[in-house]
């Protein structure tokens, strides 16, 4: 691999001599720009506003434009002079555990090579001390014309270096977040922990561009003179109001996606809390509403049918009646403690 900077790494009073090489690659397909009616290339020329003449890259310096618009010109040797203890070296200011950096701040990511026979003693010695502390380095370095901020720690039987962006140059995520104030159940967190566990881990290595791969498909049949292969229709589904409805659909077209047999998802049974007892309070009282009216309704029929009987006495038809009372009371006896209500599921 070809190095993009040489310098050393300071460490301590010790100094190591290393190589930086680039440790990424793009594998993606870029274009050129064409004009339309004859495929001619567009091209774009350097011209100078002033002299509106085309200049070549010997010509070429740097600038740096003021407020006012004016440019101060800056050499490369005012570069070279600039008091930058870090211009050829990448000066380790400190350890830390890996945790404490965060992502957001990582940048691009090289590779550090010992720079020759005398530099292979301290660059191990460098590299275990990373592995058995278990921590990475933060280092500053100067790269294309400015200081900059890295991380090393071991990648193999190698030191890898990751850009840093500073501190100040990362945005806090304020207004990102959703302003409506939301609650989120157990039941729906529990669906999407199994819709988690249904996907599983997948091993990176396995994945790969398929965009690219499409792509190359397309450009190969353009070249061959064949018709350009056509994507399939991708499967409509419905539009899913329900956030359960959603988690469930998901979890059952994971797990056929992986081959297993389709799950039926049923919801969670309800977990019992403290603000049900109001709920089933008031059940209880709407059972023994019913029963009563129920009662009521019974001893009428029964009233009904004692006064239809002309020939009975007016004691019989008292006995009677007391005797239909006290079977109404026992039948609606029985039917409270036959019907019960079932507790309500919270939500």
């Amino acid at each position: 691999m070809r190095s993009i900077w040489n310098g050393a790494i300071s460490f301590g009073l010790v100094s190591i001599p290393i190589k930086l090489v680039n440790a990424t690659e793009s594998h993606s397909i870029s274009f050129r720009q064409i004009h339309l009616e004859d495929g001619g290339r567009i091209r774009y020329r350097k011209v100078c506003e002033l002299e509106e003449k085309e200049v070549g890259s010997a010509e070429i310096g740097k600038g740096y434009e003021d407020a006012d618009g004016t440019i101060i010109p800056i050499t490369d040797d005012d570069l070279a002079h600039l008091p930058l203890p870090t211009a050829k070296t990448i000066e380790i200011v400190a350890f830390v555990p890996a945790d404490r950096i965060d992502p957001l701040q990582m940048d691009a990511a090289y590779y550090l090579a010992a720079g020759g026979a005398p530099a292979a003693k301290p660059y191990t010695l460098l590299r275990e001390a990373l592995k058995r502390s278990n921590k990475v380095a933060i280092a500053k370095f100067a790269l294309r014309g400015r200081e900059r901020l890295g991380m090393l720690r071991v990648v193999e039987d190698a030191i890898a270096m990751h850009g840093l962006l500073w501190p100040d140059e990362v945005r806090a995520p304020q207004g990102v977040a959703p302003d409506t104030r939301v609650t989120v159940n157990d039941k729906e967190l529990d669906l999407a922990d199994a819709l988690m566990d249904t996907l599983g881990e997948i091993d990176l290595d396995d994945l790969h561009d398929e965009y690219r791969e499409a792509l190359e498909e397309v450009v190969a049949a353009k070249a061959a003179g064949e018709t350009v292969p056509e994507a399939a229709e991708p499967a409509k589904g419905g539009k899913v109001l329900d956030l359960m409805a959603a988690l469930e659909k998901s979890v059952r077209d994971a797990k056929e996606s992986r081959g297993e047999e389709p799950a039926e998802v049923h919801r969670l049974p309800q977990r019992k809390s403290a603000r049900a007892t109001p709920k089933q309070a008031g059940g209880k009282k709407s059972t023994a509403a019913t029963a009563a009216a129920s009662a009521k309704k019974s001893t009428a029929t029964k009233k009904t049918a004692s006064r239809s009987t002309a020939s009975k006495s007016t004691a019989s038809k008292s006995t009677a009646s007391r005797s239909t009372a006290s079977k109404s009371t026992a039948s609606a006896k029985k039917t409270t403690a036959k019907k019960t209500t079932p507790r309500k599921r919270s939500a």
